[in-house]
């Protein structure tokens, strides 16, 4: 009867089951970071991929890729402003193609 339980136990604990009990995670099923969403959304939609744009849409939540939309794009701003030597506010308007104030 003891014999029965070791067994039984010793599979939970046995090293071939440790490949078993890896979450094994393969390209298509890994969890999406929001910033990798919106980094691929942004990139799709400036490309104009479609079958792109809805995939990455489908990877998170609308709000959190708006989220990760928003701080790719103030990130952006960032960059060109210092790249400039300009003001984010002036590199900002200047991409919307608003006139600087």
């Amino acid at each position: 009867m003891f014999d029965r339980i070791r067994k039984y136990a010793g599979r939970f604990r046995g090293t071939e089951n440790e490949e078993v009990r890896k979450p094994r995670v393969s390209r298509e099923r890994r969890a999406h970071n929001l910033f990798e969403a919106a980094a691929v959304y942004v990139a799709a939609r400036a490309e104009d991929d479609q079958d792109r744009i809805e995939e990455a849409a489908g990877w998170v939540s609308p709000e959190a890729l708006s989220f990760g939309v928003s701080e790719l794009a103030c990130r952006a701003v960032l960059t060109l402003a210092r790249e400039r030597d300009e003001s984010p506010a002036r590199v900002a308007r200047d991409l919307l193609g608003l006139p600087v104030v």
